[in-house]
């Protein structure tokens, strides 16, 4: 009995490479069938620039894969990465990890609709926004550890 090729997925993330979100849809990808997948790092000038990306996102992407990561550096323009990561890897789909609606550059150059012309499956995922109570508690737990650390 052949077992299948593992599916083929290439992340389009920078900034949200580390986001529990995206760590949450790797894991559960990893977990549904055996996944292969490529970080594609764009919207960067020079390789510098990705390196926080690489160096601090990249080990919590294989620990939520199970396994090795590729990675990829794209340059500045977020689109043209994608096109030329497609057409080089035989990808099965593509996640793009983006911040949210309000602050994405991505979003307001509509980059998910345009790499979906590219004729693979494309799942976006935005990291979730905090309640209100939420960032409450965490401004008070700030001015806590403020206060409480000695600082004044």
């Amino acid at each position: 009995m052949e077992s299948s090729a593992p599916r083929r997925t290439l992340i389009v993330a920078n900034r949200t490479a580390s986001t529990p979100r995206l760590l949450e849809e790797v894991t559960r990808r990893a977990k549904e069938q055996p996944t292969q997948f490529t970080l594609l790092i764009p919207d960067v000038h020079d390789r510098k620039g990705a390196d926080w990306t690489i160096e601090t996102a990249l080990p919590l992407l294989q620990r939520a894969a199970g396994g090795p990561v590729e990675h990829r550096v794209g340059g500045p323009d977020p689109y043209g990465a994608v096109e030329d990561a497609v057409r080089e890897g035989r990808f099965d789909d593509i996640i793009i990890s983006t911040l949210p609606k309000q602050t994405s550059k991505w979003l307001r150059r509509d980059l998910v609709s345009r790499v979906e012309r590219l004729g693979l499956p494309v799942t976006a995922v935005v990291p979730r926004l905090k309640s209100t109570k939420e960032l409450i508690d965490d401004s008070e737990d700030v001015t806590r550890n403020f206060i409480g650390g000695g600082f004044i």
